[in-house]
């Protein structure tokens, strides 16, 4: 049996790395979100016409109808040449959810802007994960009261997914709506855009589908959240890994080239050894999304645990490789180290989730 990609899932792989190192390099990036985080500079707008927008919607609302593992794929990509925009709330949580619960006419009008990247819409999940101090968020009479904090791709959104009612509804929001407060978040990932969202008397815009009736919903969205994720730190850490070989071939002391030293090729060899395991569990966590749906509650929280621990290992091991430069703004790897730590933390810890997926199996 062969377990590898296919040709079209390889060919979607190496037509977007082009497009990135043709049309959008770090160095355009680094341009880009100088001033705002997650900035694309129309990026976003290209990769849609791509058909990265509409990746998991059907072919009936102007998408591809492709699976989570496609979608895996792509983060992959994105990830490995450090691409701004809103795949994660826009390409993967939104429509995964307003798919699952969302109604015919809802889905007629909403997926094909989203496919089309004329429409962003931004996800409230970090809630989901654990409340902090007083975030959180009331409805009465249709009205939010209350706020959500780190809201995936907010700046920049046209509107908002709120999980309510004890993550039993999802309501959309206006971000321009009267009583919608946006606080945009500076976090040491610039290249996404992460924002606050305080709601007094905010009217709900519409709910996804039925109100009370979106809980296996939402634990879709957050099970296609938790595998993309895990797929974009492993894009990251493969960038970073290739930086760092790069680099060791190049850089020489002692007139030999530092690959050739045991010890920086102990930690070239240990950060593949950590990352190449882990690439067919991000795979088999994608796959079990639509084709083992009895799997994907327990296959997402383990990889995106797993990556959220050996990634933040390859990003500083990669670093050391290059040595003081390594640290420095200049070479532009921070950007890679700065998106997985961020990554690390967005919708659970490793803790978090390994204490969700021990519970899932009854052990605690």
């Amino acid at each position: 049996m062969d377990f590898a990609l296919s040709e079209e899932q390889n060919l979607l792989a190496e037509s977007l790395r082009r497009f990135l190192r043709d049309d959008c390099p770090v160095t355009r990036i680094r341009e880009l979100v100088a001033e705002t985080p997650g900035s694309d500079g129309g990026t976003w707008a290209e990769l849609c016409d791509l058909g990265l927008g509409g990746l998991l919607i059907p072919e009936q609302h102007g998408g591809s109808g492709l699976t989570l593992l496609d979608a895996a794929i792509a983060a992959e990509s994105l990830a490995w040449g450090v691409a701004p925009g809103p795949f994660l709330g826009s390409a993967v949580m939104a429509p995964i959810a307003l798919g699952a619960a969302g109604g015919d006419d809802q889905s007629k009008r909403l997926l094909p802007q989203l496919s089309a990247g004329s429409l962003r819409v931004a996800v409230a999940a970090s809630e989901l994960c654990g409340r902090r101090g007083d975030v959180g968020v009331e409805v009465v009479d249709d009205k939010l009261h209350g706020r959500v904090s780190m809201a995936i791709d907010g700046i920049g959104a046209d509107l908002l997914l709120v999980p309510v009612d004890s993550s039993e509804s999802l309501a959309l929001v206006e971000t321009s709506a009267d009583g919608v407060e946006r606080t945009d978040l500076r976090t040491i990932d610039r290249t996404r855009g992460f924002a606050d969202f305080a709601f007094d008397g905010a009217a709900v815009g519409e709910w996804v589908g039925q109100r009370g009736g979106c809980s296996a919903a939402i634990a879709r969205m957050m099970d296609a959240g938790r595998v993309v994720l895990a797929a974009d730190i492993l894009g990251a850490s493969e960038r970073a890994i290739e930086m760092a070989v790069d680099y060791s071939k190049q850089r020489e002391q002692f007139g030999r080239p530092i690959g050739s030293f045991q010890a920086v090729k102990h930690l070239c060899a240990e950060m593949v050894a950590e990352l190449e395991p882990a690439r067919s569990l991000v795979w088999y966590a994608a796959h079990a999304f639509d084709a083992v749906p009895e799997e994907a509650s327990l296959m997402a929280l383990h990889a995106k645990s797993l990556l959220s621990e050996i990634g933040p290992f390859i990003v500083r091991t990669a670093t050391e490789v290059h040595g003081g430069i390594g640290f420095t703004d200049e070479l532009n790897l921070h950007y890679w180290f700065k998106r997985v730590g961020v990554d690390r933390q967005l919708l659970g810890t490793p803790t978090t989730l390994r204490d969700a997926a021990a519970e899932a199996q009854g052990w605690i």
